[in-house]
């Protein structure tokens, strides 16, 4: 019967202490590649990421969307975040039934038409109605968890027009889903598929309270 071996205290701390250095690491590179996002949600955006690596395979990509913004801005970001680099930014389309130019309510309502905020896991690719999509799985009971039955994909669409969003004051809304625009869609969503992650952000007292990889249990 062989002694089970104990990690030195010290060496437990080092590692720790070389972990945090990392993620420090990666979010300073990250935030100096996309400096109109705001540190702090990119912050949370790799926090969940950290939180759901526990318990699923993740993917080196992460899209960041930050819904508190107005949809006449770029407020969606594309990373490699184990090569620290920025892949894309982009605007994104919001829910007709979240709201104008900048949403303010959000849900994972069927025919609610409202985006789900939250992280997401994004899954296979296909052709529909709205061309080459990417379907969603959300990873939040209560809270985006029914994207799949709700069809919200990502997928590319005419509306997502920037120059038409400053005539009108807003972007052209969606049933939900983070639709972007058509000549960048399919080099978004090949980024994405086959399980990356996309963290949606806003706001939200509720969602902000209840998000379990915003408050990830220690183990």
């Amino acid at each position: 019967m062989y002694a089970r071996r104990l990690t030195p205290i010290w060496l437990v701390g080092l590692l720790a202490c070389s972990a945090v250095q990392a993620a420090d690491a990666t979010l300073d590179t990250l935030a100096a590649a996309a400096p109109a996002l705001d540190r702090k949600v990119l912050a949370m955006a790799l926090q969940a990421r950290d939180c759901a690596a526990r318990d699923h395979e993740v993917g080196p990509r992460l899209a960041v969307i930050d819904y508190s913004r107005p949809s006449t801005e770029v407020r969606m970001w594309v990373f490699d975040v184990d090569g620290r680099r920025l892949l894309h930014a982009e605007h994104v389309a919001h829910g007709r039934g979240s709201g104008g130019n900048v949403p303010t309510v959000f849900s994972d309502v069927e025919g609610s038409y409202q985006s789900s905020l939250g992280l997401f896991a994004m899954a296979e690719t296909y052709t529909g109605q709205n061309g080459y999509s990417l379907r969603m799985d959300g990873l939040e009971p209560g809270i985006n968890a029914r994207a799949r039955e709700r069809l919200i994909v990502m997928h590319g669409a005419d509306y997502v027009d920037p120059a038409q969003a400053r005539r009108q004051g807003r972007l052209g809304r969606s049933w939900g889903c983070p639709a972007v625009r058509s000549a960048v869609a399919r080099e978004v969503i090949d980024d994405l598929k086959d399980g990356q992650l996309l963290f949606a952000y806003a706001d939200d007292p509720a969602w902000l309270r209840a998000s379990t990889f915003l408050h990830c249990p220690a183990r």
